[in-house]
């Protein structure tokens, strides 16, 4: 689970920074999953390491052009030379009506299946590995953050063991690796527990933006190995940011905070904290690290692979 920023900016872009989107590889199914589209994004993924024909989930947590101009362009894209296979998109209301009309004034034709999900509070997908759920934020529009959990995996099975055992190869293997009790011909009882090394406890993942400082966001992020939030604005600005609905970067650490996240990861900074001016990004660091040490701030292209974490059966 490798997540890599495409677009760290608010609003606009800038020279050094695109608008929003970011994308969560899956590495061992050889696809990824973006959360965000905004203008650029396509030409962001052309100059990563990422390759279009193995996008397959987009997630739109709100309408808002910076968050969404770069989706049509993209999907038209996929079909002309991405080779996709399908792809599922989900978002809030407004979403389809808003990709049916690109594609109609534009004409736009994709040659690969679409779906677009409406999404509401709870579950919006699940595999046999992965949990994807959204709750409502705080913003000027209706806003959805998002939540990966990867589900929990048995640790490594012991072969050799199981040969000493006299436990015969085959389908029973199967069993045990998921940590089943098994009962073999001879009448000995098995546990797969025993077999196994630790478990493997599944990632979690959180997407929040934008929004201001809300339960909602906080909920999300619960118990989180990574958090990627909002911090629009710099404490000094926090009138601004209510009244927007952004956060600021304390916002954010006191979310990361209340959330008991294991590391928070900025992104979404206003231009207006250039290099050079009265209060620089670097503040905001200072800012969210003297609520929440386990900050960084992204960065278009940055790249962070999500820490599994373990415990003994």
């Amino acid at each position: 689970m490798q997540i890599t920023f495409l677009g760290t900016s608010s609003g606009v872009p800038t020279r050094g920074r695109n608008v929003s989107s970011v994308a969560l590889r899956l590495s061992q199914r050889a696809e990824f999953w973006l959360f965000d589209c905004g203008e650029g994004t396509q030409h962001q993924i052309l100059r990563s390491d990422l390759k279009i024909s193995q996008l397959s989930r987009i997630f739109i947590t709100h309408m808002h052009g910076d968050h969404i101009f770069g989706l049509m362009g993209l999907l038209a894209s996929c079909g002309l030379g991405g080779n996709v296979e399908r792809i599922d998109i989900y978002g809030p209301p407004g979403l389809s009506d808003y990709l049916q009309a690109s594609q109609r004034y534009s004409y736009t034709h994709l040659s690969y299946p679409l779906k677009i999900h409406a999404v509401h509070p709870g579950v919006v997908y699940e595999d046999n590995e992965y949990i994807v759920s959204c709750g409502l934020l705080h913003h000027r529009v209706t806003a959805y953050g998002y939540r990966v959990t990867e589900k929990d995996r048995a640790g490594r099975f012991d072969v050799e063991k199981a040969q000493s055992l006299g436990i015969p190869a085959g389908k029973i293997y199967a069993q045990l690796k998921r940590g089943e009790v098994v009962t073999l011909d001879d009448g000995r009882v098995i546990n797969g527990g025993d077999l196994c090394g630790p478990t493997e406890i599944g990632r979690k993942f959180a997407y929040c933006t934008d929004t201001v400082y809300c339960d909602g966001a906080v909920e999300l992020a619960k118990d989180a190995d990574v958090l990627i939030h909002e911090a629009t604005f710099a404490h000094q600005d926090s009138q601004m940011a209510f009244d927007r609905l952004h956060s600021t970067s304390t916002m954010a650490a006191q979310t990361a905070l209340a959330a008991g996240v294991r590391k928070l990861l900025m992104t979404h900074f206003s231009p207006r904290y250039a290099p050079g001016n009265a209060i620089e990004l670097k503040d905001l660091l200072t800012e969210a690290r003297a609520i929440f040490p386990k900050t960084d701030m992204a960065h278009d292209f940055m790249e962070y692979e999500v820490p599994r974490r373990r415990v003994k059966n």
